[in-house]
């Protein structure tokens, strides 16, 4: 049995720590529980795993303390090695969940809080066969620099590694095909002595670059858990013992069977060491989006210091700290402008193509551009806190998640490499059997060892998430979690909520109609003007349509139908068809103009001057820009696509009938939105929702997939699994066009990796041998092997290329009131 000892939470008194302690020792196979006020920790005797403890304090109410923790590992090759570390790191006591990450060498570890020491996570990889370290905030490497670093290696090891096999691999080759050449080297060398080259020169290359896969596959072997270095480790040995007996000890071997195979061992070596080198050129790659966004943040920042401006280090920002920032110059950190105006780029961070205008009040964002104007900022945010630090974070955590595509992929990859032994044996037996001899048996064995390739396998779903998850980000569409690309991707309806997700949430200008007589333009001036003192948000739709609105010379309102003003000797009533009936004033003029804005779910506002009706302004939620072409995106993508409101039900079909929605659910409150939802799944299948308040959480968490609106609430975003940070619809068709872009990509390198080995393997056992004479070149098979994992690379990094499924969405404008004159 094991002895786990982690923090509790939620505990204020006696009685809690003892409700928490039931709670441990009614768990199946608990020996013993304690739990203990003062310090907030449990200690369990059980042989449980740590997740029947997690769940039952859970249960309880009394959730264990959970960490995460993150390793560095060195070594990991294939899948096999990354099912190796999963295995060691989940048998430890206390650990819940624990995911590698062979494209960026990591391991991510959650654990019961204060149940064991992360040093001993780190040294039980490193007992498996992985040299691994804690990584934390301070210590951890930059993931470039380890990249360029591992790169950088390789590609010295290979040119050191070709350098040596190129005089074995042309004076083998070249003599085979130019017989002058081989006569040559017979007079001058003679047999023996090129034998000896070959002997000197192959060593070199398997204990100088080559070294690295004996130094880890060997061990592996001896320990019967043989990895991708052991296949090649075993290959090369065997080509280059083989050779090494034929040369020092030939009286062991048939006559017929003296023959060296130096130039295979040599030639597969350098082979391997190139396509592990393309490799980490292409895992360099991977992490092109973190790199961006990182880059987005200056070094330096600006700031007010003891009545004196002095540059200062990123880092040592503090809140509260005034910036200074000149035309031109990125945002260092989030904050609120204290003064001045200008226009931010904020595409980089949002994704919204128009600049946004800011002055004293505006929210702006580290990372974003300024434009020409000078502004002063107030740091509200710093570090880890900021809006870019928690993309960067949301990719990252995104980007090291394991789908559940992954899983056919880790099943078969558990048994592959003691598979692929067992079938170069066979091979081998088969061959002395019934074959021509020695020679023929183990070509066709090391052949088998070689051209396996579980590299392929273990690359086909990281290297997909990585690179799709960091083009995402650059396109507005933050993964919170990597599952739900796959979730996405299976989504048969897109339901939107309408408030703030398919509108902007306040009213605005959307139409104005003048009757004879009168100019909209005018009018729309005149009664911006009356209603300046108003807080009422039509009353801040007509002043911010309007230009250069006077001062009213009086105002009385009439409540609940408008108010009288008199502006520039004119006397206006502003406000509703009550208003005018009361006031006598006819509106016959304009009835069928008010008829189309109330059908249209419109507010109409009428304006009288000097008794006679003037215009009628309508007033509305407005559609963001986008969203019609995003919906029609949607259907042409075969996504069914619904709208779930809590507004009447009128203007809800009004909205959802301009944008073209089929299925709308009205007049719902918070807990009706869920059950919306799973109606909807009941009847067309997965659903993906997307929304932006805080009433919109339940069903965010609800639907498989939540899309929140990044311009929305935190806690709409905390219940999410994808954060559209643009706040534009589109936004939800490009998280649908790159689950889509990213789940067919993985499919194809499963189905490479897959029928790679499925295609390969027989060929290099020889089963086309009775029908053409030939057999697999253990060097064609190493070639073969190490363009594998290439091609499953090349084909990832071509999601970098994934453009945005709709042309950026028009600025949002208000529609200019003469256009609709009657």
């Amino acid at each position: 049995m094991s002895v786990y000892r982690f923090e509790v939470t939620g505990m204020t008194c006696g009685g809690c720590a003892g409700r928490a302690e039931r709670a441990l020792a009614g768990v199946p196979g608990v020996a013993e529980a304690s739990v203990n006020l003062a310090n907030r920790m449990a200690t369990v005797e059980t042989d449980k795993p740590a997740t029947d403890l997690r769940d039952a304090l859970k249960t309880a109410g009394y959730p264990a303390a959970e960490t995460r923790i993150r390793l560095n590992i060195d070594g990991m090759s294939c899948a096999s090695c990354v099912g190796r570390v999963e295995r060691a790191l989940a048998a430890l006591p206390g650990v819940i969940d624990a995911r590698v990450n062979l494209t960026t060498q990591t391991a991510e570890v959650l654990i019961l809080s204060g149940s064991i020491d992360p040093v001993t996570l780190a040294g039980a990889v490193t007992k498996a066969g992985y040299p691994a370290q804690v990584l934390d905030g301070d210590t951890a490497p930059d993931p470039a620099e380890r990249q360029a670093e591992e790169a950088a290696a390789l590609k010295r090891q290979t040119l050191i590694a070709g350098a040596l096999t190129l005089p074995v691999f042309l004076g083998v080759m070249g003599g085979h095909l130019i017989p002058a050449l081989h006569h040559w080297i017979n007079g001058t060398l003679g047999q023996s002595g090129w034998w000896m080259v070959q002997f000197v020169l192959t060593t070199l290359v398997l204990i100088g670059p080559g070294r690295r896969f004996y130094r880890i596959g060997l061990p592996l072997l001896a320990k019967g858990t043989p990895d991708m270095n052991s296949l090649v480790a075993l290959g090369t040995l065997a080509a280059w013992g083989y050779s090494t007996v034929a040369l020092f000890a030939p009286s062991l071997l048939p006559e017929t069977a003296r023959a060296v195979y130096f130039e295979a061992a040599a030639v597969i070596v350098t082979l391997i060491l190139l396509g592990r080198w393309l490799e980490a050129r292409a895992k360099g790659r991977t992490g092109a989006a973190i790199r961006h966004l990182l880059n987005l943040r200056p070094d330096l920042a600006r700031v007010e210091r003891d009545g004196k401006t002095v540059e200062i280090p990123f880092a040592e920002l503090q809140k509260g700290d005034v910036l200074q920032i000149r035309p031109g110059e990125r945002i260092a950190t989030d904050g609120v402008v204290l003064s001045g105006r200008s226009y931010v780029e904020e595409s980089m961070v949002t994704g919204e193509p128009a600049p946004v205008d800011k002055s004293e009040g505006a929210q702006v964002i580290g990372g974003t551009v300024n434009g020409a104007g000078a502004l002063r900022v107030q740091a509200e945010a710093v570090g880890a806190d900021t809006v870019l630090s928690r993309i960067v974070a949301m990719v990252e955590q995104a980007q090291g998640a394991k789908l559940p595509i992954q899983a056919l992929a880790d099943k078969v990859v558990l048994w592959f490499v003691p598979a692929v032994l067992v079938i170069a044996a066979l091979t081998v037996l088969v061959w002395l059997t019934f074959g021509p001899g020695l020679t023929h048996a183990l070509v066709a064995g090391v052949s088998v060892l070689i051209i396996a390739c579980p590299c392929a396998m273990g690359l086909a779903t990281p290297v997909s998430i990585m690179v799709g998850t960091g083009r995402a980000a650059e396109l507005g569409v933050l993964f919170r979690k990597g599952e739900a690309l796959q979730r996405l991707d299976s989504a048969r309806v897109m339901a939107f909520d309408k408030t703030g997700t398919l509108t902007e949430g306040r009213p605005a200008l959307v139409h104005a109609v003048a009757a004879k007589g009168f100019d909209a333009d005018t009018i729309l001036r005149l009664a911006a003007s009356a209603e300046q003192s108003s807080e009422h948000p039509i009353a801040r739709a007509l002043l911010e349509a309007a230009q250069d609105a006077p001062a009213p010379d009086e105002v009385t309102a009439i409540p609940g139908h408008g108010l009288r003003a008199h502006v520039e000797g004119q006397d206006l009533l502003v406000g509703t068809a009550r208003l005018m009936a009361r006031e006598g004033v006819d509106v016959t003029p304009l009835s069928d103009a008010m008829y189309d804005m109330e059908t249209a779910a419109q507010t109409p506002v009428l304006v009288a001057v000097n008794g006679r009706i003037a215009a009628a302004f309508a007033v509305a939620d407005r559609i963001k820009p986008g969203a019609r072409d995003a919906i029609a995106a949607l259907k042409r993508e075969g996504v069914q696509v619904a709208m779930i409101s809590g507004d009447a039900r009128a203007v809800a079909q009004a909205i959802a009938r301009d944008l073209g929605i089929d299925h709308v659910e009205a007049e719902v409150l918070p807990e009706g939105k869920v059950e919306a939802v799973r109606a909807l799944r009941e009847k067309f299948g997965p659903v993906a929702f997307a929304g932006d308040g805080i009433n919109d959480a339940p069903a965010l968490a609800e639907a498989e997939v939540g899309l929140a609106i990044g311009t929305g609430t935190d806690v709409a975003i905390e219940s999410a699994d994808v954060v559209l940070s643009s706040g534009a619809v589109a936004g939800a068709v490009n998280a649908l066009h790159v689950s889509r872009a990213v789940m067919s990509n993985i499919r194809q390198n499963l189905v490479w990796a897959f029928g790679y080995n499925v295609a390969l393997i027989p060929v290099a056992a020889g089963v086309l041998y009775p029908f053409t004479g030939l057999l697999l070149s253990p060097m064609l098979a190493a070639g073969a092997m190490a363009l594998s994992s290439v091609f499953v690379l090349t084909n990832a990094l071509r999601l970098r290329r994934l453009q945005s499924a709709l042309a950026e969405a028009p600025v949002s404008s208000m529609p200019h009131p003469q256009e609709a004159h009657a």
